[in-house]
């Protein structure tokens, strides 16, 4: 797995940080450019590492978010992970108590993955159209999550969380963000993994406020002191995808394949939500924030090699990852 990080000009010491997760068949480039969170960076002042996936270890550069041997605490693809963030906090003098993540599709269910196994890590997260971590150990497994809801109780749901590490503190916020009319990971994933989480803070499943942005319904839980600790987002008539909002041509986001468009930009309202949006207000350029990220080769972080049960044979298992994704218009 590599490294790219982008670190805004005259960045102060003590600045948050933000991980970024592509998904499927995507690069770290690719996505930062339709959903401009080196655009962000730049307006409200925080550092972004993009990991990115390598065929070596998945060849249609999926995050894998089912393995248990990629997601389990110390070890595999989470590992790497965790090794890029705190080598990123040490170098930069970054805040370690603002470390975010959020990603898209397997990046979303990697990002759940993350929260899962190291929650002490993170203040927060946001999965867009991903799955509760936990439901999946195979990869027909992982299919069958993506195209039904889990058939999970909210308590069994947090239950594989908590089993995830000792941690006995608070938990992350989590934004949860799915396309309704999504036919690759099937929406009811999103709810499962709201009932992850409420279970995980004791709320209740009525949620504290229902409102409508930009057309789209937003449902957000709080705890008892009145923090919202839990949203999610239903984007009407979506399908599988990251929403942005490429019309404000200066936030840096453009649509294009898993990017689309849905007249509100998630980036900026899981920024919102975060509460990072109170920090320096740069206005970025079109050029950096449609710019690949840089390269930081004190980074490097490669993936253990795959550990646990035998798997089956390479080949099979990639014409398994083909077939579907074809057949979910994820690859030609």
């Amino acid at each position: 797995m590599l490294a790219h990080t982008y670190l805004p000009r005259d960045l102060p010491a003590g600045a948050p940080l933000v991980v970024v997760l592509h998904g499927c068949t995507q690069s770290a480039g690719g996505y930062n450019r339709g959903a401009g969170w080196t655009s962000a960076a730049d307006e409200n002042g925080f550092a972004v590492l993009f990991p990115e996936q390598q065929r070596a270890n998945n060849p249609n550069l999926c995050f894998n978010w089912f393995a248990p041997a990629d997601t389990g605490r110390g070890g595999g693809e989470v590992l790497s992970v965790i090794q890029m963030i705190e080598a990123l906090c040490r170098k930069h003098a970054l805040d370690p108590r603002r470390v975010f993540v959020t990603g898209l599709s397997a990046g979303g269910a990697m990002t759940a993955a993350l929260l899962a196994a190291y929650p002490e890590v993170f203040a927060g997260g946001a999965v867009i159209a991903g799955l509760p971590f936990g439901t999946a150990s195979t990869v027909p497994e992982a299919f069958e999550r993506m195209r039904t809801k889990s058939p999970f109780g909210a308590d069994q749901l947090a239950a594989l969380v908590r089993s995830a590490s000792s941690h006995a503190g608070p938990w992350p916020t989590l934004s949860v963000w799915h396309g309704n009319a999504d036919r690759t990971v099937d929406a009811g994933n999103a709810a499962a993994l709201v009932d992850q989480w409420r279970g995980l803070q004791g709320l209740p499943a009525a949620p504290s406020a229902t409102e409508k942005v930009a057309g789209h319904l937003r449902r957000v839980w709080r705890d008892g002191e009145g923090r919202d600790v839990i949203e999610e987002y239903v984007i009407t008539s979506m399908g599988h995808g990251t929403p942005v909002h490429p019309v404000a041509a200066n936030q840096g986001e453009a649509a294009g394949p898993y990017m689309l468009d849905a007249g509100i930009s998630s980036t900026r309202r899981i920024v919102a939500f975060w509460k990072l949006d109170g920090g320096r207000k740069t206005a970025a350029t079109t050029a950096a924030a449609a710019a690949s990220p840089r390269v930081t080769a004190a980074l490097p972080a490669v993936s253990p090699p795959r550990r646990g049960p035998a798997a089956p044979p390479v080949n099979k298992v990639q014409d398994v990852i083909e077939k579907a994704l074809r057949s979910a218009g994820l690859m030609r």
